[in-house]
């Protein structure tokens, strides 16, 4: 009687996860859809990268809880307090794009004829004209409510200021359903902009610059953290390969990002 062996299966190995806290903005341009399977293909590491989009506010609650292995967030103020409070280590910068007003075509405010962002928000209040904040701690709602300090205004309670609570596509569809004016990356802003019956109003001014950088989780805070798969992704994304792919990413003929790591990628910062 023949007896025949049990074939031994082989299991495929498991890839390590890689945990991104981002802001949403990042998602919800489309970039993450070209950089990650770019990434991925390239490095050494078997390696599956996961995104949390959240808004930068939380996405670092979450990255202070060791929740996460990288940050890939847009709010310098609050990337340096935790690197200086030590969650965070090796912060990059990664590229920039601009904050831009938004709302109805007919611009009932008259936004568009102000010279800084703090007075377009001025003639947004004067007017009472609906505005639709995020209201989720991210780095667009918090540089939004920086801009109406500057124009020395509080307009939460106001019966014309909606706060969404929700990220930068779905809070675009809102301002876009109540015509209303926000604040929005110019990179959600035009990867929506097919969607929406809203257009550009106001752009322009350092306080609507909107820079993004990568840090990873302090390994020495947590010791369980993908630190040096986390390096890794820091590395590709601030390389010349990484920084031309953020560099050549366009909706519409125009482009979403532009790099900070290599600027002589575009032949100099924009």
């Amino acid at each position: 009687m023949l007896i025949l062996e049990k074939e031994e299966v082989i299991m495929p190995k498991e890839k390590t996860k890689l945990v991104i806290a981002s802001t949403t903005s990042t998602q919800n341009s489309g970039l993450f859809d070209i950089l990650i399977p770019a990434y991925e293909k390239s490095t050494k590491y078997d390696v599956k990268v996961e995104i949390i989009a959240v808004g930068t506010g939380k996405a670092i609650r979450i990255a202070k809880k060791g929740e996460a292995d990288m940050l890939f967030v847009h709010d310098p103020f609050r990337e340096e307090k935790l690197v200086a409070e030590g969650y965070g280590v090796n912060r990059r910068p990664v590229m920039h794009n601009d904050f831009v007003i938004i709302g109805p075509p007919k611009d009932p405010a008259r936004t568009g004829k102000v010279r800084t962002a703090a007075e377009a928000f001025e003639e947004i209040a004067e007017g009472g004209a609906p505005f639709i904040s995020r209201g989720d701690d991210s780095g667009t709602n918090i540089r939004e409510l920086d801009i109406w300090d500057d124009a020395g205004i509080n307009p939460r309670g106001k019966g014309w200021y909606f706060e969404a609570g929700a990220n930068m596509g779905d809070t675009l569809m809102i301002a876009s359903k109540k015509r209303a004016y926000t604040l929005s990356d110019m990179g959600t802003f035009l990867k929506y902009e097919p969607k929406i019956g809203l257009k550009i109003l106001f752009k322009g001014g350092n306080i609507l610059k909107n820079f993004y950088s990568v840090i990873a989780v302090n390994p020495d805070e947590f010791p369980n953290t993908r630190y040096r798969e986390a390096m890794d992704f820091i590395a590709y994304v601030t390389s010349p390969e990484g920084q031309r792919l953020i560099a050549n990413y366009k909706k519409h003929g125009v482009n979403l990002f532009y790099p900070d790591a290599l600027p002589s990628v575009m032949g100099g910062k924009k």
